[in-house]
């Protein structure tokens, strides 16, 4: 496969939300001639953010569906939610060039990449996930600077080929991110424990205030910094976290076992009044955090 440059390509999204316009942004800016079409699935009907994306330049063309277009295409990225990108692949196959890579920004890698491998594209697919995002949707939030400093992590197979994974790399490098490849399972384990996990206890704080708030909605008045900061994301899509936790449940139970076994041993240590042992519950978090690097 020889490299293309970028700019000479033509550039497919299915799904066209706020990490593919996060995406299609950064590669107008830095490759003004590439041509990128989506996939206009509701036509004739055109959603607000595919019709804004028109109207500012970044997209040129809808495809009402995955047509002799979308067989142009050098990449096309899948941007549905996790269990419907797997869909595509079957009609993905019929149309598709020999070197087309296919690639994907889901944030479980798993069941996609054994989806690639049963639908005989393993040659063609590098997974994507680019660890950046707000709890808000849509092109319409999108920018072209959120990935800037974000791991890109992407996950290869077997029969990728350098040069595909060398023009994947160049995409992580026009979204101003940093590339990581690992295998498909190691990711998943990671996105549980620092994104998935995180998401779930998030909702369940937020519903544990709303059932056991006052009549007067005390506690929904009194959220203050705290709070707000813990449930942000518990303001995210319901549709594409129900998507991802059914894709990653196994590393999902492992790790809310492990919260488990972990505030049963805080629960025990506030009953037997072990201030010392709360001390060092508090003090081993404190010292572990403060060596993140955002």
């Amino acid at each position: 496969m020889e490299i293309k440059n970028i700019n000479e390509m033509t550039i497919g999204f299915i799904g066209f939300g706020l990490i593919a316009g996060d995406i299609a942004r950064c590669i107008r800016r830095e490759c003004p001639d590439t041509k990128m079409i989506a996939l206009n699935n509701r036509y004739p009907e055109v959603k607000y953010g595919l019709q804004l994306a028109l109207s500012d330049g970044v997209l040129n063309d809808l495809r009402p569906s995955i047509d002799e277009e979308f067989a142009k295409c050098d990449i096309i990225f899948l941007c549905a939610p996790v269990i419907v990108n797997t869909k595509y692949l079957p009609e993905l196959k019929k149309i598709i060039k020999k070197d087309t890579i296919i690639t994907d920004v889901g944030s479980v890698k798993g069941d996609i990449h054994k989806a690639v491998e049963e639908c005989g594209l393993s040659a063609n697919f590098i997974g994507g996930h680019p660890m950046a995002g707000i709890e808000k949707t849509g092109y319409e939030n999108s920018t072209d600077t959120m990935l800037e400093g974000a791991f890109y992590i992407l996950t290869p197979t077997d029969e990728s080929s350098e040069e595909a994974l060398e023009v994947m790399k160049n995409i992580t490098k026009i979204t101003r991110s940093r590339y990581i490849t690992l295998p498909p399972d190691e990711h998943d384990t990671a996105a549980a424990a620092i994104s998935h996990v995180p998401h779930i206890l998030s909702y369940t704080l937020v519903n544990t205030v709303r059932e056991h708030d006052t009549e007067e909605e005390y506690m929904k008045q009194f959220a203050a910094g705290g709070f707000r900061d813990m449930t942000r994301i518990a303001a995210s899509s319901p549709d594409m976290w129900q998507s991802i936790v059914l894709s990653n449940k196994n590393a999902i139970l492992k790790f809310l076992s492990q919260y488990q076994v972990m505030l049963e041993s805080f629960k025990q240590m506030l009953i037997t009044d072990d201030a010392d042992g709360l001390y060092e519950y508090f003090k081993e978090s404190k010292d572990y955090r403060d060596t993140f690097k955002f």
